[in-house]
């Protein structure tokens, strides 16, 4: 069991780009404790545990960010700090839900073409943020409001879209997700200007960002902000209910 402590921690610490000695210095252990653990010849105690857990997390989290698009670092930080998120999505599946064959199949149709490691590296990513679904300390709540065009392109293969369903009805079960689908039957509605993303912090401000082609804008002016906020209350009026967008997701899901 020490042999196999030590092998998982050295799994850990290598990712996040730390040797044995800056290990220790950030976890106030000396270069021979951390060794003698990474190589099974002592057990960590708790308070070893806690503070290596605490500290590979948290460089975790910068390691998996890294992988993003340099555009996308700072958000993904605004993300990480969000008590909600709401969003419209108008012509993709928002990154927080994509399957994994989906993410891939996409990213492979980025233009100019992307080199496989780095289509490998946005993928582990896009799937390292999903994380913030099932936070627990603090959960946060979130609301997506997806165009039916949105699910009906079909990206990679039939299997690929029939997963990529199926997969959104088992998270919009979860207690802290809303999936609302504007039917395309709507027409002219609230949200035709564009994408975007509503964030409010825990300190409970609140900010918007609107991405297209790579350029992502964040808002925090309130008389903006507001704006945003007022149109989306009205965008979700205007979609199909949670019940009503899951009975639309299973019938597409059936069709393929």
């Amino acid at each position: 069991m020490w042999s196999a402590y030590g092998v998982l921690l050295q799994y850990l610490r290598k990712p996040a780009g730390l040797n044995q000695q800056q290990l220790g210095d950030a976890i106030d252990y000396s270069l021979e404790q951390v060794a003698s653990v990474e190589q099974g010849r002592r057990p960590a105690k708790a308070a070893f545990t806690v503070a290596a857990e605490r500290v590979l997390e948290a460089l975790q989290g910068e390691v998996d960010r890294a992988k993003l698009p340099r555009f996308f670092r700072n958000v993904a930080l605004l993300e990480a700090e969000a008590l909600s998120r709401f969003s419209y999505d108008p012509l993709l599946i928002s990154g927080l839900l994509q399957t994994e064959a989906d993410a891939q199949a996409l990213l492979e149709a980025h233009f100019p073409p992307l080199d496989d490691e780095t289509i490998e590296q946005r993928v582990a990513a896009r799937l390292a943020r999903q994380s913030l679904l099932t936070r627990k300390s603090p959960p946060v709540v979130f609301v997506f409001v997806v165009e039916e065009a949105a699910l009906r392109r079909v990206v990679g293969s039939e299997a690929v879209m029939r997963e990529q369903l199926e997969s959104l009805l088992a998270c919009s079960r979860r207690r802290n997700v809303e999936l609302q689908i504007m039917p395309t039957e709507r027409g002219a509605h609230s949200g035709l200007n564009g994408p975007m993303v509503l964030l409010e912090s825990m300190d409970r401000t609140r900010q918007v960002y609107v991405e297209a082609q790579d350029v992502v804008t964040v808002r925090t002016a309130q008389n903006e902000v507001s704006e945003f906020w007022l149109r989306y209350g009205m965008l979700r009026t205007q979609a199909l209910n949670t019940e009503e967008s899951s009975r639309l997701i299973e019938r597409m899901a059936g069709e393929l």
